[in-house]
């Protein structure tokens, strides 16, 4: 089982990892849009505007996002995560703007974008980081834009891959900058049998 840099070592090395693997074998790969942002964007009529594919990985995500009409920009922390992901979208015929960025130092631009997709970024990072990580979204969302958020619940037993996250812990996060609108019990959909629990949150800045 690849497990996620950064997870359960001091640092890790997203950008060994992308370059030395087959993104199609990892954990996390997933070739269809994620069953919980579907249904989201469907419960609250999202159908357009500027979105943000954190951590976009192989853009899997990102690809299907620009396929349902959303004008995507996906960043990752890795070089060649991004470098295959541009290679993805050219052969779909997809226009994705691609940047690499690290939440935690992000260079991207205050009111970019009306929702953020986060589907495993904030559940690899330390504890001490995630403020970081909830100031960077706020700033980066436009006032009343959407957050969705994956991340390892804390009912997935063992300690392998990510951090797990109670819904308690991870609404304490949040509640000062943005509106809960709802926390699910789900799965990540993946290449991990049987897939891991998880939780799935919308938040909404606020104005």
């Amino acid at each position: 089982m690849v497990e996620p840099p950064g997870a359960t070592g001091p640092t890790g090395d997203w950008e060994k990892l992308y370059a030395t693997s087959d993104v199609a074998t990892l954990p996390w790969y997933n070739p269809d849009l994620d069953p919980d942002i579907e249904r989201a964007l469907k419960a609250h009529r999202l159908r357009g505007g500027h979105l943000l594919d954190l951590g976009t990985g192989p853009a899997t995500q990102a690809m299907s996002l620009a396929k349902r009409g959303f004008d995507v920009v996906a960043t990752d922390i890795s070089g060649s995560a991004i470098k295959k992901a541009k290679a993805a979208a050219k052969e779909a015929g997809l226009s994705i703007t691609f940047h690499v960025d690290n939440v935690l130092k992000s260079r991207l631009a205050p009111n970019l974008v009306d929702v953020i997709v986060d589907r495993g970024v904030f559940h690899v990072l330390p504890k001490d980081k995630r403020p970081v990580y909830v100031r960077t979204v706020h700033r980066v969302l436009r006032p009343n834009g959407w957050l969705f958020l994956k991340c390892f619940s804390n009912k997935e037993p063992g300690t392998w891959g990510p951090h797990r996250i109670a819904e308690p812990e991870l609404l304490g996060y949040f509640r000062e900058s943005f509106e809960i609108r709802s926390v699910v019990e789900t799965v990540f959909h993946g290449n991990v049998k049987p897939p891991p629990k998880a939780l799935f949150a919308t938040f909404r800045r606020r104005a």
